[in-house]
């Protein structure tokens, strides 16, 4: 143990391995016993542990290690008691081997997210189970992001670690021949665990927390399956995406839309890594849904270059997107840019088709109304669009920009 005990300091550090370090811990401890939720129970009882502990005794030298410890110790008991109603199966005690605290732990996050993903899960629990058991993302928000409700996510995640813990499904990357059909779920609950981060529902202390461990996951994922596109694809897209992080906010915290950042803020880096990671996934010939969406990305990239956004390449990625995932935020983007190139017609009649109940509680979907209303000419439906809109963040500095917008059309509609 390090330092005098400390209530406070050992709930900060605590706080801190739960953040960092969550989905390695589970992953670890559900490698040997398959039961992700057990997994999840003992290392919940671990931390509870923990605060107690550390308060009186100090924070140790490891304090992932001694979570394992603590939260192995009650996966052992757990097993113990098992064995008294089954009477036996020593193998299970075998499999729950402790290691000395000290002992540095591994990482099986990469065979959890294709467990997840295995063909004997439920489709529609696949990428939600990632992102509640790989990044410790909570079942609201998950049913936020796939756009469910949160009692319907709840029970389709339990359903999920229930079987693979009776069906004893092995942690493991796949063979290459079922690679295709369980990268795609890893990736997408990589690239929704990136947007949980990047619309600042991630930890308020810790910003980068969320984003930055998608970014990580997407790079192992891209660096040991070097011949599979879709990976680079996603990885460039996020790089693209987090290169603006920084100019999204002025100086005075005020929300900064990609057409008025400033381009000097971006990270050049990232940006130049992004364009290489998307040029390599090219030369596969095969062209993904992750590619098309970095590629999207760089036309926005390319508009201070060039000094306009070309709506023409844009249209065409979004008809290859919708082609490849015909998912709700693809229908929002063509929409758009159909309204930017003056077909308002068809870009309400994109709107219109999407499943109102699916839609009703979704930002963007609202963002996209507003901004089709307002290129048809209509400021009153703009301004009442971007009204909902404000009901659905908690981010302030998003608000404050909703309103002022708004406003703004409200103002238009009054001169007129």
């Amino acid at each position: 143990m390090t330092g005098a005990p400390d209530q406070h300091k050992a709930q900060r550090v605590a706080e801190q391995a739960a953040r960092a370090s969550y989905g390695r811990l589970v992953s670890i401890l559900a490698a040997r016993s398959r039961d992700i939720a057990a997994a999840e129970d003992a290392l919940s009882e671990a931390f509870v542990s923990a605060l107690r502990v550390w308060g009186e005794t100090g924070v140790p030298v490891n304090p992932e290690a001694w979570l394992v410890t603590a939260a192995r110790n009650r996966q052992k008991n757990d097993i113990r008691a098992d064995m008294v109603r089954r009477a036996g199966e020593p193998e299970l005690i075998r499999r729950s081997e402790l290691p000395a605290e000290g002992e540095a732990i591994g990482d099986n996050r990469l065979s959890l997210m294709f467990v997840c993903a295995h063909p004997a899960i439920d489709t529609a629990a696949r990428a939600p189970l990632i992102l509640q058991t790989v990044l410790g993302v909570d079942a609201a928000t998950i049913a936020r992001a796939f756009l469910v409700e949160p009692a319907a996510m709840s029970q389709r995640l339990v359903r999920a670690k229930a079987r693979i813990r009776d069906a004893g499904l092995r942690f493991a990357i796949p063979q290459p021949e079922d690679l295709p059909e369980r990268l795609g779920c890893v990736l997408d609950a990589i690239y929704a665990a990136f947007g949980q981060g990047w619309d600042s529902l991630d930890t308020p202390t810790a910003p980068d927390a969320l984003t930055g461990e998608a970014i990580w996951l997407a790079r192992l994922i891209a660096n040991q399956l070097p011949a599979e596109p879709e990976p680079k694809g996603l990885l460039a897209l996020m790089l693209y995406c987090n290169a603006r992080r920084q100019a999204r906010r002025d100086a005075t915290g005020r929300f900064v839309p990609l057409d008025q950042q400033d381009v000097r803020l971006w990270d050049r880096n990232q940006i130049i890594e992004a364009e290489g990671l998307l040029t390599a996934a090219a030369r596969a010939g095969t062209f993904g849904r992750y590619q098309c969406e970095a590629a999207i990305q760089s036309v926005h990239i390319q508009r201070p270059v060039t000094g306009r956004l070309n709506l023409g390449a844009l249209r065409m990625l979004y008809d290859l997107l919708v082609a490849q995932s015909d998912s709700i935020g693809a229908r929002l983007g063509r929409a758009v840019v159909l309204a930017e190139m003056g077909d308002i017609a068809l870009a309400m009649a994109e709107l219109d088709t999407l499943p109102t109940e699916r839609v009703r509680q979704h930002l963007p979907f609202w963002v996209a109304q507003s901004r089709v209303a307002l290129l048809a000419g209509q400021p009153a439906k703009a301004a009442d669009a971007l009204s909902v809109a404000m009901t659905l963040t908690a981010d302030r500095a998003l608000q404050s920009f909703l309103k002022e917008q708004s406003d703004s059309f409200r103002n238009v509609q009054s001169t007129v």
